[in-house]
């Protein structure tokens, strides 16, 4: 099986209780002690709390990678 994406999932906080959710893939960039991320995809609607906003991000995930995670496809 190949190996696993670097995906990292944050919750946003934009406005008062206007939480949004972030996908965002590890880079193999090198930058001065800090691994740089870029984002992948981020909701489009807030959500009404950080607990939700987490769980629509990891459904996201789930939809954009299936059962098996966010895996490296070979050339």
């Amino acid at each position: 099986m190949s190996q696993l994406r670097n995906i990292a999932l944050t919750v946003h906080e934009l406005e008062v209780g206007e939480f949004y959710w972030v996908l965002m893939e590890g880079t193999t960039e090198v930058v001065t002690e800090a691994l740089p991320y870029l984002p992948l995809d981020a909701a489009r609607d807030p959500h009404a709390s950080y607990a939700n906003a987490l769980v629509a991000g990891v459904a996201a995930i789930r939809r954009m990678f299936g059962k098996d995670g966010p895996r490296v496809h070979a050339p």
